[in-house]
This record gives structure tokens, sequence and C-alpha cells, in this order.
């Protein structure tokens, strides 16, 4: 399948998803403000938004037991407006029970959601749902549009893999009080070798490039913030939860690498890591201000 087809199958998709979704009710990073949108306009009435970032180990948590209403609690407590959500399983195998995650997820929380495989595979035996992995996004606000993007990726699903693109980078626009914010949920290579990861960044930037308005990027990056291949990320953008505290792994964190960041438009009020270990990362959360339209 080309990308144009992918691209367009994808926006298919999408669609259909949030219909039914609906029916269910090193160069170091810049740090974003605090009072106002780094290099924008003062708004007197920004838009405000929470956001968050959560890999959720496929409803696992820390203790290695899988218990997804758990993981909803996790959720609900963030009371973020917006999700986005990284290693989610759908009918993907019994570490998971073989549910649905995003979609159970969003029923438990009354919140729409887009789910963005990264591994679209056979049924299991037995089963007649395709195995799916990735990422996704919940919204409690209206979403106008979804998209799953292809990035550069190195396939843990086939022997000898090289990199080459794969789709699992989502984007949600969603309306926030009549302003359109573009969020994307993301999950960047794991291996000690940067670059592919270093690739991703630039595809990610080609992504975000495409789109105008306010922009978040979430995920979970495999990477610290000031890693040198991640450079590139600063300046289009900035650290929304620099100073909001380790994220990995959730009992005792030594690495920030769940992250939050936003376009130059975009101020934060705060950001906080929440305590909990119902996955093996820890959920980060920011209250972000958005510009109104036509400000």
């Amino acid at each position: 399948m080309t990308r144009r087809n992918r691209t367009s199958l994808s926006r298919a998709v999408a669609a259909a998803v949030f219909a039914a979704a609906a029916a269910l009710g090193a160069v170091h990073p810049a740090v974003a403000a605090d009072s106002s949108p780094a290099g924008g306009p003062r708004t007197a009435h920004p838009v405000p938004l929470r956001v968050a970032t959560y890999n959720i180990h496929a409803g696992a948590g820390e203790d290695g037991v899988f218990d997804l209403d758990r993981t909803a609690r996790a959720i609900r407590s963030l009371d973020a407006d917006v999700i986005g959500l990284q290693e989610v399983d759908a009918h993907w195998g019994e570490r998971s029970d073989f549910s649905d995650e995003a979609r159970e997820l969003a029923a438990r929380l009354h919140m729409r959601f887009f789910f963005a495989p990264i591994y679209d595979l056979p049924p299991a035996a037995g089963h007649t749902e395709r195995r799916q992995f990735g990422v996704a996004v919940l919204s409690r606000l209206p979403v106008v549009g979804a998209e799953n993007h292809d990035i550069t990726r190195l396939s843990t699903q086939v022997p000898d893999p090289v990199p080459e693109p794969a789709p699992g980078f989502a984007e949600v626009t969603v309306r926030a009080r009549g302003t359109l914010v573009h969020v994307y949920s993301t999950h960047l290579d794991y291996r000690a070798d940067p670059s592919i990861r270093r690739a991703q960044v630039d595809d990610m930037l080609d992504v975000l490039a495409a789109d105008s308005g306010p922009k978040v990027l979430v995920g979970d990056f495999n990477a610290e913030p000031g890693a040198p291949e991640l450079a590139k990320l600063w300046g289009p953008l900035t650290d929304a939860a620099a100073q909001a505290g380790r994220t990995y792994p959730a009992l005792d964190p030594a690495k920030r690498i769940d992250v939050i960041a936003v376009s130059p438009d975009v101020a934060v009020a705060g950001a906080r890591v929440a305590d909990t270990a119902a996955s093996d990362h820890r959920p980060v959360v920011a209250d972000l201000r958005l510009p109104r339209p036509g400000r």
C-alpha cells in the first residue's frame, strides 16, 4: 500500500472510529513560560486546556498485573481534557485479556477516542479480531479530525527489520471553546541507538509543520528531553513539564522520558507528574492556555 493510500485509509478509519466513539459519549529543550505564550501574543482571556500523557503498559501495573479498571481510575484522577496514551492493545493477546483497550477505557471514562495502530496483525488462534498495538488519544472535547500518520520505525514483529515508514503517530484535532488545537500522541523507539529516534523527530516535525494553530505533542520519547537526537524539537516546540519530575520507572523514577511539548503560541500554567503505579510509567499532566480564535 502506498503512503498516500495508507493516509487516505487512516482518515476513513478515523472518521468511523469517532462516529462510534460519539455513541459512547541535547541542545537542551526550551522551557515554556508559565505566564504567557512563549514568543506569542498575550491574550486577555486564554482558553484553558488540561492535557496528559500516559504509557499504560497495555493495562498492566508495575506489579505486572493486568487491571484495566485500575488504569481507568488512574486516568480519571488526572481530570484531563485530552490524554495521549501509549502501549495500547486491541485484541492483542492474553496479556491484556484480548481487550480493545482504547474503546473500553473511553467507555469507562465517557470520552471520545482515537486508536492509531502501529502493528495490525492477523487474529490469534480462536479469535476473529485482528491483533493491534499502538497509541491512542482520549478526549472529552469535540473532535473535528483525526489521522494515523507514518513515521520511521524499526519493527519488533519481523526478523531483521529495516527502518521504514510505519503508522502509529496519532493526531487529533479538538475544539476547545472555539479554538482548534492539534494534539499528537507518539511512542518513539526504545533502542540504545538514537538514529531511529532522530529520524522519528524529523518525521514528526514534518507532520506538525503541515498544521497551523496551537499544537501539543505528548508521548513516551524513550529519551530524556536533553538527548541530542531530540534537539530539533526545541525551537518549534517547548518543554511544558521540565520541572514536573521523573516518570520512569513508576515506583522509583530515575528518568523523565514521558514528555509534553507545546508550540510557541501555547502558554503553560503548571505541570505535574502523578504518583501512581497503575503502569510502569507515571503520567504527566499540564495545564495549558490557548489563544482564542482571531488573536
